[in-house]
């Protein structure tokens, strides 16, 4: 069990990209491998996720623990764009401080509703982000990024009025 009182947030550095790269490929490969069509299957290895934490490496907040990443997200316009904790830190809490941090740093950039993408059929996901208090809006098809052209998806969109 993680104690949420020693957790840190900070924001990403350059020196940062290959952990956090780890870390989504991960956290994605756990959430959406089982339901993401083989075409954007075929463009999510870890590399792929390296060229895009290099990207918008400027845009990353992290969650750490004595150092170390367990956590972050990343935030594009009024979109909590990407939302990831290590495994091992679920159920202890840091989550929801991590959803916190996200929804903190979206109210200081002026956003009154925020949104976020949760594939379909990941309920361990969706039962969180209700439980922090998003609220389901329905179905959408979004373009997603990939190293090539973008990739459409339908997605569970979730929303949060701050």
């Amino acid at each position: 069990m993680q104690d949420t009182d020693t957790l840190t947030m900070r924001p990403a550095q350059p020196d940062d990209i290959a952990a956090i790269a780890g870390l989504w490929h991960a956290g994605w490969m756990d959430g959406h491998a089982a339901r993401a069509p083989a075409a954007l299957m075929a463009q999510r290895d870890p590399e792929s996720f390296r060229i895009r934490t290099e990207r918008w490496i400027a845009d990353f907040r992290l969650m750490e623990s004595d150092g170390q990443l367990i956590g972050f997200h990343l935030c594009k316009g009024d979109e909590v764009n990407q939302f990831y904790l290590d495994a091992a830190a679920r159920g202890s809490g840091a989550a929801m401080r991590l959803m916190q941090d996200a929804e903190d740093h979206q109210r200081a950039r002026g956003h009154g509703t925020i949104w976020l993408a949760c594939a379909i059929g990941n309920d361990r996901a969706r039962r969180f982000y209700e439980k922090a208090g998003w609220r389901y809006a329905g179905e959408e098809t979004h373009e997603m990024e990939t190293a090539t052209a973008p990739i459409p998806l339908t997605i569970w969109r979730m929303e949060k009025t701050l």
